[in-house]
C-alpha cells in the first residue's frame, strides 16, 4: 500500500467504491490488517485491479494434514466386551423350591 502512496487503510475506501465494492471503515481495517478467513472474489479482483497485481500476490496457499475426525469407536480407553468376559445372566428362582 505504501509504494501506492496509501497510507491509511481508509485511502482504500474510494478505491475500492470505484470498483463498486462497498466496504465499511471496519471491514476495510479488517481486511488489510488481519488474515481474512473468507474474501469474496469480487473484492479480491477490485484489490488486484488497484494494485496491479495478481491474486498469487496476495494469497499464500499451503499445504496441511487433514484432521482425523473423532469418533466415539476410536478411543483409547474402551474394553472390548467380547463373550468370555461379560458377565453371566442371573436367573430368578422361587423360593418354594
Amino acid at each position: 500500500m505504501a509504494a501506492r502512496g496509501l497510507h491509511n487503510t481508509t485511502d482504500l475506501i474510494p478505491l475500492l467504491a470505484e470498483r463498486g465494492i462497498t466496504l465499511s471503515r471496519p471491514q476495510v481495517y479488517r481486511l488489510v490488517n488481519r488474515k481474512p478467513e473468507r474474501v469474496a472474489l469480487q473484492v479480491i479482483a477490485a484489490i488486484c485491479d488497484i494494485f496491479s497485481c495478481g491474486p498469487e500476490d496476495l494469497i499464500t496457499v499451503t499445504a496441511a494434514d487433514v484432521r482425523a475426525r473423532k469418533t466415539g469407536t476410536s478411543a483409547a480407553n474402551v474394553v472390548d466386551l467380547n463373550r468370555t468376559v461379560r458377565p453371566r445372566r442371573a436367573r430368578i428362582i422361587d423360593d418354594d423350591q
